[in-house]
């Protein structure tokens, strides 16, 4: 959402340079109502009326833009709105920010959101002919002329960014639910599609098979959307037609924001309202009564019944409290309401008007009503859960008896006997999220683990695969019955992995009882020297001083692969590394000797080691022996 403030600076500047270059009205493309206040402040003074247009405009405003000034010059600075809904009167001259506003729809959380992009050619196109309605006029672009062409040739196509749960409702009654026989210019994508048929399944407006339900046939002839449809009618059967109707018609159609961010407030503003969103409320009021009975309910106070209402339009977003005006929506997602709200007391809201910027953890509350928690269950009863729930949380396994809505917990008690299933699944869900090492692992069970890595990436089955994934795949396999007898991650501690794993090994085929002849933990060296091999690294590699290797003319093999020699000074430090033994002795070997048998005069250091015997001790010891 947000624009560089030298944007806007230049934007502003651009505007005085146009009314002191030309003559008629200006009309300024922003792309919202946050960028057209700070860059009507920066036009204080200016010798021009100036003028804020966009979607929530009072509809004073509105008018006098439309009715133009024939004795004073106007800046009119407008979102995209201006576009092509409307002629501006005396306009001449267009300033273009090169920035526009699209929506962007979570359909996981049912959230809207603005994003700020680059406007397209087409826009560009159709913001500079509002600039020629009336009479040969100019534009000013605030970008360089260079990027025109790489700019996007149109907007993105509201199927691509859109909540289709109504085009998906139409496409169900038509008896194409999925919209694959429509000829349209571009499908709707597959998750945005799935969304909406969840929501159109919620409300009951199709079934399991994602055909139209008679409910749902009726819905589509309300003209609403399918969750707006679902609250005018379940909600007149709660608090009457009329009142069900005067909240619907509110969201169908967002309040002016001097309205404010109470929904219950909303209505009755609405209704001794004298402004043209009024008037509008009070002509979709009529037309939403006359297409419901005023049966049941009615009695009540208003604010409740507009809780139910809205809470049925959109009851994922019922949201209870969790202090300092913040909320936990009933989809997991938090809200904030700001600051001086009248809202913020309230133990439990139906939220129905919010967006979520991007990369920001909780949702804006713009539009709410106070609620109980009985409505809340009453409108979000098909997200409760009561049972048994155990799984990993905080480093270890927690077993309680829970009920909640979606992400909300309405009350928690622990549970001292739960199921033994569910605690080896949520002891696996430890062992994904932390790794193996909650098991007990000596060097011993390290150095297995990489044998068997080394014999499945050499030779392949039947040895297994001991990767992380593997073997969280396969824990009935090789963690059984240790894991069934495990409660907590203190038992997970006392399990030996290394003993566990043996149980993969090939002993059906007979393949387990040559483990040690094809991958060896140690290899005897000509000097008596039993030398551990490491199989941690891309080839194994046996670590060795030089003098216990005397003699050796071929590079041992494990599993048919020569290892990789790191030949060690007597003090044990690496003096070479090589694969090929022979290969050493006749080519590397005299440059080494020549800079350690100063350094290390006490051991052999014969000019031919291919010919004399490995030792482990220096030439003084040989002597005595």
């Amino acid at each position: 959402m947000r624009v560089d403030p030298a944007l806007l600076t230049h934007v502003a500047s651009t505007v005085r340079r146009a009314l002191a270059e030309r003559e008629g009205d200006v009309l300024c493309f922003l792309p919202g109502v946050g960028e057209i206040g700070r860059v009507a402040v920066q036009l204080a003074g200016v010798a021009a009326e100036v003028l804020q247009v966009h979607g929530r405009a009072p509809a004073a405003v509105q008018d006098a833009v439309l009715a133009g000034s024939s004795d004073r010059r106007r800046v009119v600075l407008a979102t995209s709105v201006a576009e092509s809904s409307l002629t501006v009167p005396g306009v001449r001259v267009v300033v273009d920010s090169g920035l526009a506003r699209e929506p962007r729809t979570d359909h996981a959380r049912g959230l809207s959101a603005l994003t700020t992009v680059r406007a397209s050619q087409a826009a560009g196109r159709q913001r500079a002919g509002r600039a020629g309605r009336e009479a040969p006029g100019a534009v000013y672009r605030c970008w360089e002329q260079a990027e025109d062409g790489r700019l996007a040739r149109f907007p993105s196509p509201e199927i691509k960014v859109a909540d289709l749960a109504a085009f998906a409702l139409q496409a169900a009654c038509w008896g194409d639910p999925d919209a694959s026989g429509l000829a349209l210019l571009d499908p709707p994508p597959a998750g945005a599609m799935g969304a909406a048929r969840e929501v159109l399944t919620a409300v009951g407006a199709v079934d399991a098979d994602g055909r139209v339900t008679d409910r749902g046939v009726r819905m589509s002839r309300l003209g609403l959307h399918p969750r707006l449809a679902r609250a005018l009618l379940d909600g007149a059967a709660e608090v009457g037609g009329r009142r069900a109707a005067e909240v619907v018609a509110l969201l169908s159609e967002e309040p002016p924001r001097e309205y404010g961010d109470d929904l219950a407030a909303a209505l009755r503003t609405a209704r001794r309202g004298g402004d043209g969103y009024a008037a509008r409320w009070r002509q979709e009021v009529r037309r939403l009564s006359s297409s419901v009975q005023d049966v049941g309910g009615g009695s009540g106070p208003d604010d409740g019944a507009v809780g139910l209402v809205a809470a049925l339009a959109f009851p994922e977003r019922v949201a209870r409290a969790r202090g300092e005006g913040a909320f936990l929506m009933v989809s997991g997602t938090g809200a904030e309401l700001r600051d001086g709200s009248r809202l913020r007391s309230a133990p439990w809201l139906a939220v129905a008007v919010a967006d979520r910027p991007a990369h920001a953890a909780s949702a804006r509350v713009r539009l709410a009503a106070v609620i109980d928690e009985d409505t809340a269950r009453t409108a979000a009863g098909h997200l409760r859960f009561a049972g048994e729930e155990v799984r990993w949380a905080g480093g270890d396994v927690v077993a309680r008896r829970v009920e909640r809505l979606g992400a909300v917990e309405l009350s928690v008690r622990p549970l001292k006997e739960p199921a033994p299933e569910l605690v080896r699944e949520a002891l696996i869900e430890g062992l994904r999220r932390e790794g193996l090492g909650l098991l007990r692992r000596t060097r011993d069970t390290e150095q297995l683990r990489e044998r068997l890595a080394f014999l499945h990436r050499t030779l392949g089955a039947p040895w297994p695969d001991v990767s992380d994934g593997a073997l969280l795949d396969r824990t009935e396999e090789w963690l059984e019955p240790e894991l069934s007898r495990a409660r907590r991650r203190s038992d997970l501690a006392r399990i030996d992995a290394g003993q566990a794993l043996r149980r993969l090994l090939p002993w059906a085929t007979g393949e387990a009882a040559r483990l040690d002849e094809l991958a060896p933990e140690r290899i005897e060296v000509p000097s008596g020297s039993r030398i551990r091999v490491e199989y941690g690294g891309a080839q194994p590699v046996l670590a060795v001083k030089l003098q216990e290797l005397f003699g050796l003319q071929e590079t041992p093999r494990v599993a048919g692969v020569p290892v990789l020699v790191h030949l060690l000074s007597p003090a044990g430090r690496p003096a070479a590394v090589t694969a090929d033994l022979a290969s050493f002795w006749r080519d590397g070997y005299r440059a080494v000797r020549a800079e350690l048998r100063g350094r290390y005069p006490k051991h052999p250091w014969p000019q031919d080691p291919t010919t004399v015997e490995a030792t482990r001790f220096t030439k003084a010891r040989l002597r005595r022996e």
